[in-house]
């Protein structure tokens, strides 16, 4: 029961928590960004308003306001609201819960909500003790995670319940969370006012990041602060410039999560554009895992793959130079082989292209295990056998002018072009139009 003392402790948490905390919404009217999930019609924001709500695994990154969401819920609904940790949490702990919520539906009707933050932190078995208490509704499960549930979560928990992805907010929505903390009274109260230089870094440093956003804000509001604090009691409110939010912030750092899903967009990014043949995104992707501490023979074994798989033959340089950048990984290290891994970069972009290795070695592969058995042709059969006189003649290329001549070397059934289909740059289309040269003068001197 609140008393006169609970609302005071209240009172006194709220003025010491940090401003994210503060700010943090208690409505979905205002709550900012994630219209396709919480927008007028949506599914979600029905079930919030009607109470109706079934089990969901909240999905997004850091600050995209999964937490938020799921205090909103806690404010709104007529359903008793749970907490369990995932770090902390153990099944012990879930099944007390379980067994508190499932008294509380045969007693008064009333249903449980669980939240679990960071549900991916549970193990199988802390995820298995849900189970069945999700899918007969004893609890409402609200699950929020940074890593994608499809990988981290359960199958069997994940088919009782519903994935909805939240996404980073767009700088619209992070000025919009700035704007309403400047002037909110459970925020900084109107005692300050950026300038655009200042709001446009806050934007960019928050990387769609609404916590982020708000903790930069609060560090430049100290920063803009007198040290006596006298001028806050002006009728002027105070600036925080450019200055005020880089002396913040003395580094910019964008979120990347060397286990998470943003490793794997960054690295299939990184890839895509080696591809693509686009040096500066190429540069730009390297530059966040450099930036990041990803491991540099992490890097240079994608390189080093993508010299066969999309160049191979077009530049058979491609290969050397991919494990001269992956020795000087190995040899010299950051921060140095970060320019090893810069210029192995730029030559993958630069280097004519062709997936004609790749593409061959898996139509063979598809080939020897789905066709039938095919046996070598008796010329090309091995001699040191008894009865080897009577396979057929080998003709030896290099008894001939041009180093060719014309025989079978696949097996019946099979004929030239079956998997190898040459590209049309760089040394590799070179290649072709000699060899067809060479076939093609041997073929006039045939009798």
């Amino acid at each position: 029961m609140d008393t006169l003392f609970s609302g005071i402790e209240q009172r006194m948490r709220n003025e010491n928590a940090p401003l994210a905390a503060r700010m943090r919404p208690q409505t979905l009217d205002g709550y900012v960004g994630q219209e396709h999930v919480v927008g007028p019609g949506s599914w979600l924001r029905r079930a919030i308003e009607h109470d109706t709500l079934s089990s969901i695994l909240l999905y997004g990154p850091a600050g995209t306001g999964k937490t938020t969401l799921a205090r909103i819920i806690a404010h709104t609904t007529h359903s008793e609201f749970v907490e369990v940790s995932a770090i902390t949490g153990t099944v012990k702990d879930l099944r007390r819960e379980i067994e508190a919520a499932d008294s509380r539906l045969l007693a008064t009707g009333r249903r449980t909500i669980l939240f679990v933050d960071e549900i991916h932190r549970f193990n199988r078995s802390q995820q298995d003790a849900l189970l069945h208490a999700v899918e007969n509704r004893t609890v409402v499960l609200i699950g929020a995670t940074t890593e994608n549930p499809y990988f981290e979560v359960n199958s069997a928990l994940i088919s009782r319940s519903r994935v909805v992805e939240l996404q980073v907010l767009d700088d619209e929505a992070i000025r919009t969370v700035v704007n309403r903390a400047l002037t909110s009274e459970n925020g900084l109260k109107g005692m300050f006012v950026l300038d655009d230089g200042a709001m446009q870094e806050i934007v960019v440093l928050a990387g769609g990041d609404a916590r982020a956003a708000l903790t930069s804000l609060e560090l430049a509001s100290q920063m803009a602060s007198p040290v006596d604090g006298d001028a806050l009691h002006a009728d002027q409110p105070l600036q925080i410039t450019l200055e005020h939010v880089r002396e913040a912030n003395p580094r910019h750092g964008l979120p990347y999560d060397k286990s998470g899903d943003m490793h794997y967009d960054v690295i299939s990014a990184f890839i895509k554009s080696m591809r693509g043949s686009d040096p500066d995104a190429a540069l730009y992707w390297l530059a966040r895992m450099i930036d990041a501490g990803e491991d540099p023979k992490f890097i240079a074994r994608r390189i080093f793959i993508l010299a066969s798989e999309d160049i191979g033959n077009a530049d058979p340089q491609a290969l050397l130079i991919a494990e001269a950048a992956f020795k000087a990984t190995e040899v010299i290290g950051y921060p140095e082989c970060r320019i090893n891994l810069a210029q192995a970069v730029i030559y993958m972009c630069l280097a004519p292209k062709s997936n004609a290795a790749e593409a061959g070695i898996d139509a063979a592969l598809a080939e020897v295990r789905s066709g039938p058995r095919r046996e070598v042709p008796n010329h090309l059969r091995d001699r040191h056998r008894p009865g080897s006189e009577e396979y057929g003649a080998y003709l030896y290329p290099h008894n001939y002018p041009t180093g060719w001549v014309d025989q079978q070397y696949l097996p019946d059934g099979l004929e030239r072009g079956s998997f190898y289909v040459p590209g049309v740059r760089g040394w590799e289309a070179w290649r072709l139009e000699a060899t067809a040269r060479d076939r093609a003068a041997k073929q006039r001197t045939q009798p």
